[in-house]
């Protein structure tokens, strides 16, 4: 008996394979999938000790949110924190509640889904220019960066990860060493992060290579297949157990029960009010808009604004509810999964994957792993994550463009925000335009001038 398929079957189907292809080798792509954990365990293990976040919910629901954006957008979309209220809910006195955490999240997410539903951050993403994305771009890497440093250099208290005032010692199992014997694996493995890109053909395609060519070649093709974020990452994992065996008599099985959260109106008006203002121009600007140029610079697949900023709104509009994180796209996420061999959406589906397990196997006890993890480890994977995207800024090729984009970095480092950065970037991009408009016409009027004359 013979079957047939439908078209719109056979269109699904053939939506659905194309999304599960591998761009990159299987090692590439999974060690691409921890490239932005360096970030995300820090923020996460911070909010469950210190606002009692619910990390089961958080894993479970952030599990889903990476394998649907990772089908829907086809690239290693990031699953990331939303910074600014982890930031507020752990460093202010008093501390914010789960309740007010999520009304600040859902705050935030209602505002992007707006302005992707009206098509205003498509209006926006098509009005900033350049330079100034470029300029935010480049001080979130440097922020990335310095942060890992700190990581790397000065013992951390891992329940509010504030550095303490002694160096880390170069012993132990969160020493020093172990922190720069995992830098430098990195970087013998990996290199300047172009290797997986060229070592086919690229800087080395010569029309008849010399032996000698062909031996770096194939060098350079194994290093570059070596998984090393995922090695590193899985030794982190090992090291919790040895420095804390009894975490396996507190380990227990099993999701946590899901809970609706009961938000009130002072929770909304706290939550809004210390935490979704300062968060709402960094999603705009580094969850949004800076992930789609990032993702045409890396990928040459320019998304669209509308859907990325509905993405964020939708996510949050479900999870925040139930406890869950609040959660963005973040260029940085995106810079560090690609930096360790991530090319295609398959690679944060792996991810949401080995979330969901965890979620679902260990629930919130999983916090008793992770509270062990060393902090070195995650330094070296998030200044590799800050260093590739900040290296976006390198096509800026006029000395106006780099102009604008370093004043921007420069205040937005200096302020600790990206909207006032932001801001200053856009009023001197206006200035440098108003100069060059005003001497233009200047000109045009003397031309204009001196030909009346002549014809007189």
């Amino acid at each position: 008996m013979e079957t047939t398929t439908t078209p719109l079957l056979s269109g699904r189907c053939g939506w659905l394979r194309r999304r599960l292809r591998l761009r990159n080798p299987l090692s590439s792509e999974l060690s691409g999938a921890v490239g932005d954990l360096g970030t995300f365990i820090p923020i996460v293990l911070t909010l469950t000790l210190v606002s009692n976040l619910d990390l089961s919910a958080t894993l479970i629901f952030t599990g889903f949110y990476n394998i649907a954006t990772g089908l829907l957008f086809d690239i290693p979309m990031p699953v990331q924190p939303m910074k600014s209220i982890a930031a507020v809910a752990v460093s202010e006195t008093p501390h914010l509640t789960p309740s007010q955490i999520a009304a600040a999240g859902a705050s935030t997410a209602a505002t992007l889904l707006l302005l992707g539903a009206t098509g205003a951050m498509s209006f926006l993403y098509n009005l900033i220019p350049l330079p100034v994305v470029r300029g935010v771009q480049l001080s979130q890497g440097l922020q990335f960066a310095f942060t890992a440093i700190k990581y790397v250099r000065y013992d951390y208290d891992t329940a509010t990860l504030k550095p303490s005032s002694s160096p880390r010692s170069w012993l132990g199992l969160d020493g020093l060493i172990l922190a720069l014997a995992a830098l430098l694996f990195i970087i013998l493995s990996t290199g300047s992060g172009t290797d997986r890109d060229c070592a086919g053909d690229g800087d080395f395609a010569e029309s008849s290579p010399s032996n000698e060519a062909l031996s770096r070649r194939r060098r350079l093709r194994l290093l570059s297949s070596i998984p090393s974020a995922l090695i590193v990452f899985f030794v982190g994992l090992v090291l919790c157990f040895i420095r804390d065996p009894s975490i396996f008599k507190d380990l227990k099985f099993g999701p946590s029960k899901f809970k609706i959260l009961k938000i009130t109106w002072e929770d909304w008006k706290i939550g809004f009010a210390r935490a979704a203002i300062p968060q709402i121009p960094l999603s705009v600007l580094n969850s949004v808009i800076a992930v789609c140029k990032l993702s045409n610079d890396l990928f040459d697949k320019e998304l669209s604004a509308t859907t990325v900023s509905v993405s964020v709104g939708v996510m949050n509009l479900i999870g925040c509810w139930f406890g869950a994180m609040p959660v963005c796209h973040g260029a940085g996420g995106l810079a560090g999964q690609y930096r360790f061999g991530a090319r295609s959406g398959l690679s944060v589906v792996f991810l949401g994957v080995g979330k969901l397990i965890v979620g679902l196997v260990f629930g919130n006890s999983f916090v008793r792993i992770l509270s062990q993890f060393p902090i070195g480890i995650l330094g070296v994977l998030l200044l590799f994550a800050g260093i590739e995207l900040a290296m976006a800024s390198k096509d800026m090729n006029t000395k106006e463009d780099s102009f604008i984009m370093l004043v921007c970095a420069a205040v937005s480092m200096t302020g600790s925000s990206a909207a006032l950065g932001f801001g200053c970037g856009v009023v001197l991009y206006l200035l440098l335009k108003l100069r060059t408009l005003d001497s233009s016409s200047v000109a045009r009027s003397n031309d204009d001038s001196e030909t009346a004359s002549h014809v007189a």
